[in-house]
């Protein structure tokens, strides 16, 4: 099969030896696969592939057709159209995943745009309904929301009754982020003045975390699940007593087998049903062959965009 490859700080496509499933996996025939900042990080070798995915193969999210079945692998039939997370290994023309890991993908959804479904949208809904416990009526702010995780949140919190406030650096995305619906699309200069939130989703990192609190309403709750601008900030903890606040923070890729089959069920339940009814879509920025992933990664890493970058298969 070919794939995406990371060879020597570059991304190439190379050809590596079919994959097999093993018990309880499907081998998935690709046909869509979205980046994501982590793929960014594993280019530049801070972030390995956990053990068990295909450590030079990047790719946590795919969709596409179930081409064989490994021993006692019962959830899907060949031929069903499936789509999911992984920990590694989803940018390539055949794919092996757990079936636990895997959903359906939803009849209003089309190829490629399943690609780019299953990271940004598993990881939005655990971090701003599982550990956030948004709830509808409540406001939620989206700390730098023009990316996949960040429409993401905006669309499912929309959907479920909550009031969303997003926060957009570059003033040519924050027309696209008012399309899906939010409230208020501001610049993130002077966000606390919007407070207060029950809510706040950090995607920026560490430089806002002051301000976040500042922002919060009493009970609040703060989900960090970006860094890119800083890992370390200074924090007032008595703000943080007075306020009875939380902050929580997480990643999606390392977590064991029952957890991640924990967010795609609790996906099928609670998000997929939005896509039937065609509450919520992907937002696709642009869609690259395999051929062309290099342009892929360059289009990522210049920033600028609203949505997921897609490779077609």
């Amino acid at each position: 099969m070919r794939a995406a490859t990371i060879r020597d700080g570059e991304v190439l496509v190379e050809e590596h030896p079919d994959p097999e499933p093993g018990v309880g996996q499907v081998l998935v025939g690709v046909r869509g696969a979205g980046l994501n900042g982590a793929d960014m990080m594993q280019l530049r070798g801070r972030y390995p592939a956990p053990p068990g995915s295909s450590p030079d193969i990047p790719g946590l999210e795919l969709a596409g057709v179930v081409e064989a079945l490994g021993p006692q692998a019962v959830r899907f039939e060949v031929g069903d159209r499936v789509m999911g997370i992984a920990g590694g290994g989803g940018q390539a023309e055949l794919a092996v995943v757990h079936e636990r890991q895997l959903m359906r993908v939803p009849d209003a959804v089309e190829f490629p745009d399943a690609g780019g479904l299953p990271e940004v949208f598993t990881t939005a809904h655990d971090a701003i309904f599982t550990q956030g416990r948004l709830r509808p009526g409540e406001r939620l702010l989206v700390q730098g929301a023009a990316g996949g995780v960040g429409t993401a949140a905006v669309q499912l919190a929309l959907a479920a009754g909550a009031h969303v406030t997003a926060s957009v650096r570059n003033p040519d995305l924050r027309g696209g982020v008012a399309k899906l619906g939010a409230h208020e699309v501001i610049d993130p200069e002077g966000f606390v003045d919007y407070g207060p939130f029950d809510v706040v989703l950090e995607l920026v990192g560490a430089p806002n975390l002051g301000g976040d609190l500042k922002a919060l309403a009493i009970n609040g709750r703060i989900v960090v699940i970006g860094v890119a601008a800083g890992a370390k900030a200074e924090l007032n903890l008595l703000a943080l007593m007075g306020k009875r606040a939380r902050i929580m923070a997480s990643t999606l890729r390392a977590r064991p087998l029952e957890e991640k089959a924990a967010t795609a069920r609790a996906m099928e339940r609670e998000v997929l049903p939005f896509f039937e009814r065609g509450d919520v879509r992907v937002p696709v920025a642009k869609t690259y062959a395999l051929n062309d992933v290099a342009s892929a990664y360059e289009h990522f890493a210049g920033g600028g965009k609203l949505g997921k970058i897609l490779l077609t298969f």
